[in-house]
């Protein structure tokens, strides 16, 4: 997957430090669902709390996404369509996607969710992450 805001296999405890650490509202990324396989994760920060949508592929290629039991489901043609969607106010999210995370490979320790939040932050703080514009 070529979305630099995907970050494959994170867990959900280290999402919510990279999220959390920005301290904005409506920063995101999408990460693997670590409890349905097959699924993806759209982490999303709103007032200090990370909400996450799960994503799930459908035929031919396309995506819906669990949102609130009031919206209708929608299918996407592409994971680039649903982010594009929820980059608008009042869409069914907790907040608008405003500010994605970038995924850098540089520092793939990041991934062994064992590591303190100092050594993350110290390790990793300057090269893993990119807060896209």
């Amino acid at each position: 997957m070529d979305l630099p805001y995907y970050h494959g296999p994170l867990t959900k405890r280290d999402c919510e430090i990279l999220l959390l650490r920005e301290g904005e509202d409506g920063t995101f990324l999408l990460r693997d669902s670590e409890s349905v396989p097959g699924a993806l994760c759209l982490c999303v920060s709103f007032k200090n709390l990370v909400y996450t949508y799960r994503i799930f592929p459908e035929k031919h290629g396309h995506y819906t996404i669990q949102s609130v039991e009031d919206i209708q489901k929608q299918t996407f043609s592409s994971l680039q369509e649903l982010i594009s969607k929820y980059e608008k106010p009042n869409q069914g999210l907790a907040t608008h996607l405003s500010r994605p995370i970038k995924r850098m490979s540089r520092c793939q320790r990041w991934r062994r969710s064992q590591m303190k939040f100092n050594d993350i932050y110290e390790n990793c703080h300057s090269e893993y992450m990119e807060v896209l514009p």
